[in-house]
């Protein structure tokens, strides 16, 4: 699909030397069949009208008017009443590569319980609308310019407040670093422990270990070190054998398996960090969505000299948002900064102070209250679906975030599982996906919710159920409608 440039007077880049002796229409008119002879021009492509190339090139409309004329006899232009003069689809010496339009990616599954994805369709967008127009109403002309690189002061502002009464967090502005996602944070986080020195960083497991940032750290010449998780969390006795010098974690909801850092765990978490002069990089990734029990605040409040929280929209809003934040302690705070300042000079400002208006006009905590609702539905479905359809199947990891973790029962492996519900159209994610050793035992799926409704997780769970289970299968695809 040809571009089609908006306005009267497209920019069209043609030289005309006036030094040389041949005349200026000669020039042009050689310009021009160069353009569309070598496809600089596609087919299609609007050129600007008569009256604007003339003052483009600084000569007369006359001039232009002749040329394209004769264009038009030799049949490199073609030119219709109320759509402009435009290049014929002739007299190319090259093959125009044909761009087809892109059309969207048509669903892997018919249902997905896609993991880490939250529900796209929900995003607030009128409320993030009125947000943008609040922050151009409200923007002084020097904020769109080059800022702090720690991000705008009024977002800094109100996400320190919102993070101190909703998270627990020892956040304070001067200490805060706006950034460009989770892999952002953990990237730059990444470059100031290896600059001090930091060469074992201890993951979860099972965690990220099919994470792009452990590849990336492995490259860099970090090496990851992965430490087991029980039913209270990261093992810190192993955490400490392990001889990192760093620790990433999920502590509110702990990913995968959704469990919850207990609070004897939090405290020898922290006491490790101080014995060994190491740090804790904490994801906070989707500790807003809480149902059974009440919200975990973050361990960085209990520690602030040794803990790097990121946090991040992705969760509670979008991805495509791509704003996060840093929470630092004092000592790694300018390097942090150094660093953010090196990779893109500071995130965008219009966005950011957008975010500050849906935090502080309530808009954002409207928009989690929301989203609790629905996922909270959501998982109400699956439990109720899986209790109905495959009593054999535990279910755990609910009581934060929008996914789950299925336990099959004995006999049932992973990988017939993840493949025989793909044949049926369903995908689920098997938990040695992220194990660090791969290991298929015991036997696990991660469902997200996120991209499911109620609907969706009831049919999705009914088409599987027998293969959860354990049944044989008559080899015929059950729709579950």
């Amino acid at each position: 699909m040809t571009v089609d440039w908006g306005g009267i007077g497209p920019e069209l880049l043609l030289r005309l030397d006036r030094s040389l002796p041949e005349p200026l229409r000669t020039q042009l008119l050689a310009a021009l069949r160069d353009a569309i002879r070598s496809g600089r021009l596609r087919a299609g492509e609007r050129l600007p009208s008569s009256r604007e190339l003339a003052r483009q090139l600084e000569v007369s409309r006359g001039l232009v008017q002749e040329t394209y004329e004769q264009l038009l006899a030799e049949g490199y232009l073609t030119s219709r009443t109320g759509s402009g003069t435009r290049v014929a689809a002739v007299h190319s010496d090259v093959e125009q590569a044909r761009v087809e339009p892109e059309a969207p990616a048509a669903p892997r599954f018919e249902y997905d319980f896609a993991v880490g994805v939250p529900d796209l369709g929900s995003f607030p967008r009128a409320d993030w609308a009125w947000a943008v127009r609040e922050a151009l109403r409200t923007l002084p002309n020097a904020d769109l310019g080059y800022l702090d690189t720690r991000g705008h002061p009024e977002l800094r502002r109100v996400l320190a407040g919102y993070l101190r009464r909703v998270r627990a967090a020892a956040a304070d502005p001067a200490r805060t670093v706006i950034c460009a996602g989770f892999a952002q944070g953990i990237e730059l986080t990444r470059r100031v422990l290896q600059g001090m020195g930091v060469r074992r960083i201890a993951f979860e497991d099972p965690g990220y270990s099919d994470h792009t940032v452990v590849s990336a750290m492995s490259g860099a010449g970090m090496e990851p070190v992965p430490v087991p998780v029980d039913d209270d969390g990261i093992d810190v006795a192993a955490l400490a054998a392990s001889g990192a010098q760093a620790v990433v974690v999920t502590p509110a909801h702990q990913w995968p398996t959704g469990v919850v850092l207990s609070p004897r765990r939090r405290r020898e978490l922290v006491a490790w960090a101080r014995d060994h002069d190491a740090y804790i990089v904490e994801d906070d990734y989707d500790a807003e969505f809480r149902y059974d029990k009440e919200p975990v605040g973050v361990v960085q409040g209990l520690a602030p000299q040794r803990v790097i929280m990121i946090g991040t929209t992705s969760k509670a809003l979008a991805p495509g948002l791509r704003l996060a934040w840093l929470v630092c302690p004092p000592a790694l705070t300018d390097a942090l900064v150094t660093e953010k300042l090196l990779a893109d000079r500071g995130s965008p400002v219009i966005d950011q102070v957008a975010l500050a208006a849906m935090i502080s006009s309530g808009r954002y905590d409207r928009q989690l209250r929301r989203m609790r609702g629905i996922y909270a539905a959501r998982r109400e479905a699956l439990v109720d679906e899986l209790r109905t359809q495959a009593p054999a199947v535990g279910i755990s990891g609910l009581a934060a975030g929008f996914h789950a973790v299925a336990h099959l029962p004995a006999g049932v492996s992973e990988a017939d599982a993840v493949a025989g519900a793909a044949a049926r159209s369903v995908g689920v994610s098997p938990m040695s996906a992220y194990r660090a050793d791969r290991s298929p035992e015991p036997p696990q799926l991660v469902l997200g919710l996120g991209t499911m409704t109620e609907r969706a997780v009831r049919i999705g769970v009914r088409r599987i159920a027998d293969l959860l289970a354990g049944a044989r299968s008559s080899g015929v695809s059950r729709t579950g409608r």
